[in-house]
């Protein structure tokens, strides 16, 4: 008889979460030169034309975000990056405009970041408009700015807020030793439904195991991930 989909996600993660130990303990590997590089024109080969063609899609949205609620149709928040430096991610805004004032409470008396959701399924934050955008992922087109100016890549760890990353550990901290990216294990592996301590093991898998190869893979099972819609709310 086949394992149950619990069972099946606790077997995912406890790997993943042997895989983040060994990195804590060998360090963030070296990555070869020539991938750095590869891996920058990959980005940009993907961004500037996506740019491009989704520019139609974007004034729709827009439109769409402002019509639907009172606020601005981009969001911006601080998110910390590449050897802790802090930037300014873009989102189209899928929340009431005071939604982070509401959270931010939250955030400052975690404690315990291995069972803490950040998104919860039903959240009454989220704007009608904001409930599509989400389940299609069409909320992070505008990160394709961020990786234009190099604050992110395609493929990558989980962009955090400073509330938490004032909380990592050692190891936790190898997160930052590479670019955050669009999308990466987590988010083909659960996405939503990950507590971010989950989240987090797979991102220090990530920076164990990270080559050009394995960001085209997670790329290719991204767009298998957001057309099934699984695990996004």
């Amino acid at each position: 008889m086949g394992k149950s989909p619990a069972a099946t996600n606790r077997a995912i993660h406890e790997k993943a979460t042997a895989g983040a130990s060994r990195t804590y303990a060998e360090g963030a590997p070296a990555y070869p030169a020539w991938q750095l590089k590869a891996k920058r024109v990959l980005d940009i080969l993907v961004a500037v034309p996506l740019l491009v063609l989704v520019s139609p899609l974007w004034l729709i949205l827009v439109l769409w975000i402002k019509g639907d609620s009172t606020g601005p149709a981009l969001f911006r928040q601080t998110r910390i990056g590449l050897d802790g430096v802090p930037y300014t991610i873009y989102k189209f805004r899928t929340m009431v405009v005071d939604a982070e004032k509401l959270m931010r409470p939250a955030l400052e008396q975690v404690q315990d970041l291995e069972g803490f959701v950040f998104q919860q399924k039903d959240d009454p934050r989220i704007t009608r408009s904001g409930r599509l955008l989400r389940k299609t992922s069409l909320d992070e087109l505008p990160q394709l700015l961020n990786i234009l100016k190099g604050d992110m890549s395609l493929v990558g760890p989980r962009p955090e807020v400073p509330e938490i990353v004032r909380l990592y550990t050692p190891e936790q901290r190898l997160r930052l030793k590479v670019p955050p990216g669009v999308t990466g294990l987590a988010q083909v592996n659960g996405r939503s439904e990950l507590t971010l301590g989950e989240t987090m093991a797979y991102d220090l898998e990530y920076v164990r195991r990270r080559s050009l190869g394995l960001d085209l893979r997670i790329l290719l099972q991204t767009v298998t991930v957001v057309f099934s819609g699984r695990g996004a709310y």
